[in-house]
């Protein structure tokens, strides 16, 4: 495994992440992971040299930090790159939500807790509050840095100008800023590249794209049980199926070109695009690590790229509005 600096801090990464949205209760979804079922995907992602280990506050309602906290328990710590989030709703209460200065300690501390570790490595907010000013929320954020609560900071999808926005006043008043960004990114969803993605490459910001594979249809898989349940997989991509069968299908042709998977190959696009620090990879089963893992070694030509972007059509924004 190799590794990368994230963004221009000193921090290093391995270029694959572990999303651990999988992991926590399977009463929050049928697809996620009880803790016995995860430990051997948690275990396997040590073998294989991964570090970067990402989460969220509200992944089964703190159930996966949880998860990830126990199975990461008693392990090196500074072997350790763990990142979580916060924004989402925790419970019916209004004041557990959102991106106020109540709320951001109260979360911090819940994650710490829950992880079962004295600081997280990245604190990333999981989408922009409206209701909430936001010199408010970044001037509780560099408080907890400086509490050494948090490592460094990061965000989740957003629009382009909110970011920028967000590292503009970072910079006026001296707080900590943010070093990197988490956007959907892959094949049938490249939205991303009309500003965010420049702007992150012009900043020096460390990008870790998530849904890499568009919650399977990248690799080929429509019948597995997330597939049939997840209601953010429809929302995101349902609408636009029609267009998106032909970025698969040229998936398909590529792979078969290289003698690969789909899966390679769709991993193999968003790990080479220029700025990408480290894709997610949400993983459920041993044997979808070997896909993650040999996409870093495929060399796609400029003939493979030009195929597989030919077909795409501009979307509506999907996965922050």
């Amino acid at each position: 495994m190799d590794y990368i600096s994230l963004g221009k801090t000193g921090l290093k990464v391995s270029r694959l992440g572990l999303g651990c949205m999988t992991f926590g209760s399977p009463d929050w979804a049928p697809w996620v992971l009880d803790e016995a079922r995860a430990r051997p995907i948690v275990e396997k992602a040590l073998d294989l040299g991964i570090n970067f280990f990402d989460t969220a506050d509200m992944y089964s309602r703190g159930a996966s930090e949880t998860v990830l906290g126990n199975l990461l328990s008693g392990l090196p710590r500074h072997k350790l790159v763990i990142a979580s989030k916060l924004y989402n709703p925790m419970s019916d209460d209004p004041n557990d939500r959102g991106l106020s200065r109540k709320h951001v300690f109260e979360s911090i501390d819940g994650s710490l807790k829950r992880l079962g570790t004295d600081y997280l490595d990245l604190w990333q907010l999981h989408r922009f509050d409206y209701e909430t000013p936001l010199e408010e929320t970044l001037d509780a954020l560099n408080d907890v840095v400086r509490s050494g609560k948090v490592r460094y900071l990061g965000a989740s999808s957003m629009f382009a100008w909110q970011f920028m926005k967000a590292l503009g006043l970072q910079r006026a008043h001296g707080w900590a800023p943010f070093v990197s960004m988490q956007p959907h990114y892959n094949l049938i969803y490249r939205e991303e590249e009309r500003e965010m993605l420049p702007m992150c490459r012009a900043e020096g910001i460390g990008v870790i794209p998530w849904s890499p594979l568009a919650r399977g249809r990248l690799a080929g898989r429509g019948d597995t049980t997330r597939a049939k349940t997840d209601g953010t997989a429809g929302a995101l991509y349902d609408r636009t199926a029609g267009q998106d069968s032909q970025v698969i299908e040229a998936v398909r042709a590529v792979a078969g070109r290289h003698g690969r998977s789909m899966a390679e190959i769709a991993y193999a696009w968003v790990a080479t695009r220029p700025g990408i620090t480290a894709p997610l990879v949400g993983i459920s089963k041993l044997h979808q690590f070997d896909a993650a893992v040999a996409a870093l070694e495929v060399e796609l030509s400029d003939e493979d790229v030009a195929l597989m972007e030919a077909p795409y059509h501009p979307k509506e924004v999907a996965g922050h509005v």
